[in-house]
């Protein structure tokens, strides 16, 4: 939990694209069945095993792909979901991949609509967020905020833990 409010106003830089982070879940490995390291290290969930400071992008819904970072130590399973994020860089980049969006606030306001903006798929599953091509970094000065907590959504098992946290007030988040 205390990884996932510290991701909180940091900035996910994929290429030319970056998005100050407003929003993220955590979960909590073998502990939490809403989390896919539930049942072990599995094919699909095997990164979230491994060390910390990777990213795990899965496939969701036959659809979307959804960016976490992993959070444990190696050999213990923990991720933080990146749900949403406030553009900040890239943002015609982020238009042409996402034409129905019709305001900035939309672009990458949930966690497939935030990949599909910066073009992150399953080919960065297990990138290093400090040297790969998916990278996230302190802003210079980070703004005060407050932070709101809240329970996850879109699942079923463990959905009224409050493992939400947002940036409160951000027009951002994806609601």
């Amino acid at each position: 939990m205390t990884v996932a409010r510290e991701c909180l106003g940091k900035v996910l830089v994929h290429g030319s694209t970056a998005g100050r982070i407003v929003e993220v879940e955590a979960y909590l490995g073998l502990a939490d069945r809403a989390s896919h390291a539930f049942r072990g290290p599995t094919s699909r969930a095997r990164v979230m095993f491994g060390p910390p400071g990777h990213a795990y992008v899965y496939f969701i819904y036959g659809m979307y792909e959804c960016v976490n970072f992993v959070t444990e130590r190696d050999g213990t399973a923990g991720a933080v979901l990146i749900r949403a994020l406030e553009p900040l860089a890239g943002l015609a980049t982020m238009q042409r991949r996402r034409p129905k969006a019709r305001r900035v606030e939309d672009l990458a306001s949930g966690p497939g609509k935030l990949t599909l903006a910066m073009g992150i798929t399953r080919k960065l599953n297990g990138a290093d967020l400090v040297a790969g091509p998916l990278t996230l970094r302190a802003q210079r000065e980070e703004p005060a905020f407050e932070t709101a907590v809240g329970p996850r959504i879109g699942i079923t098992h463990c959905a009224a833990w409050p493992l939400r946290f947002s940036v409160a007030g951000s027009g951002f988040v994806s609601g």
